[in-house]
């Protein structure tokens, strides 16, 4: 039976493309002592001369045996196989790939199939979460094989499965670029509209929008009135110039809060007044034809991270938000 290396003496100017067994030190007399190359390094051209000046004329070298690839060449192609739009990868090191975001977007990341590689003994994908905000130049992912040598079987496995997915129009691993929304903003509540108190949700939901890369374009004040919230959202959709209405305040349950009846009165497809998730649990999702209509709570000023950060980075990457979109939120909710 054939082991899948064997070791053996060659010249180093024959050893390029080959595998070094084990470290190779380098002493500098009062300058330097360590590891010159490590276990596992695959030899360059450019190697020789630091090779040649640890006198090392010969050298041991690890000889792969057909069906086996050294780390490096695992991790690369099934980092290859996999990557999806606006994903670049990173040069092998140490066994490992780095798959990067090219941009910044919405990170779409397939739980299913990375289940299924990581389920293959040895091979190791690990990646964040999907729906995670990402900026250019961010890891999202990185391939790994345990072993120094691993069966190439493996790897072509995830090769093949990656393809068929693919031809499917599955996505395993990319980035959605966020698109430039023109956001409507509408301020509910008697006690900002007549002054009595400024208003503090503007300025945070033009923060959260504004480093997605939209823009709220215009604000509306109303009091708690529903004829007058349903005119202002009526107002964007006829007017148009909108890609996304948003309304503050006024979401609880409470007898005189009057944005989630406005926003049905104005005739809004409901997907949810409610979600999972805590804090933000109170938010509606909506929409008026193709513009989605947002309703956030209170909690939306003050706490950092709510329901409205966990779907408007989707909606701004031009996705459909769905009932069962809104029912996974429970899952990883309490925040």
């Amino acid at each position: 039976m054939k082991h899948e290396t064997m070791l053996r003496e060659v010249k180093v100017e024959d050893a390029v493309g080959m595998i070094l067994p084990h470290d190779l030190t380098q002493i500098l007399p009062g300058e330097f002592k360590g590891r010159l190359f490590r276990k596992g390094h695959q030899i360059q051209e450019s190697d020789i001369p630091a090779l040649l000046s640890i006198g090392k004329e010969h050298i041991y070298v690890m000889e792969l045996q057909p069906g086996y690839l050294h780390e490096d060449e695992a991790a690369l192609r099934m980092a290859e196989a996999i990557r999806g739009a606006n994903v670049v990868l990173t040069e092998p090191n140490e066994g490992k790939v780095n798959l990067k975001s090219a941009i910044q977007g919405l990170a779409k990341l397939n739980k299913a199939f990375i289940d299924s590689v990581n389920a293959v003994d040895q091979l190791v994908l690990s990646t964040i979460t999907t729906n995670s905000v990402v900026q250019a130049g961010q890891s999202i992912a990185a391939t790994r094989v345990i072993p120094l040598i691993v069966e190439e079987a493996k790897v072509v496995g995830v090769e093949l499965q990656a393809r068929e997915l693919q031809q499917e129009q599955v996505s395993l691993i990319e980035v959605k670029p966020f698109r430039k929304l023109r956001v409507g903003l509408i301020t509910t509540g008697s006690e900002v509209f007549k002054g009595r108190i400024q208003d503090k949700f503007g300025p945070v939901v033009r923060a959260k929008v504004a480093a997605l890369g939209s823009e709220v374009i215009d604000q509306h004040l109303a009091p708690d009135d529903s004829e007058m919230i349903v005119h202002h959202i009526r107002a964007y959709v006829e007017e148009g110039g909108v890609d996304l209405i948003l309304l503050t305040g006024g979401m609880s349950v409470d007898p005189d809060d009057r944005t989630p009846g406005a926003i049905r009165q104005a005739g809004a497809r409901i997907i949810s007044y409610g979600t999972p998730m805590l804090p933000g649990s109170m938010l509606m999702m909506a929409y008026l034809g193709d513009i989605p209509v947002m309703g956030l709570p209170g909690c939306v000023m003050h706490d950092p991270y709510t329901s409205f950060d966990v779907l408007l980075p989707r909606v701004c990457a031009g996705e459909i938000i769905t009932r069962e979109d809104i029912t996974n939120m429970g899952y990883g909710g309490l925040t």
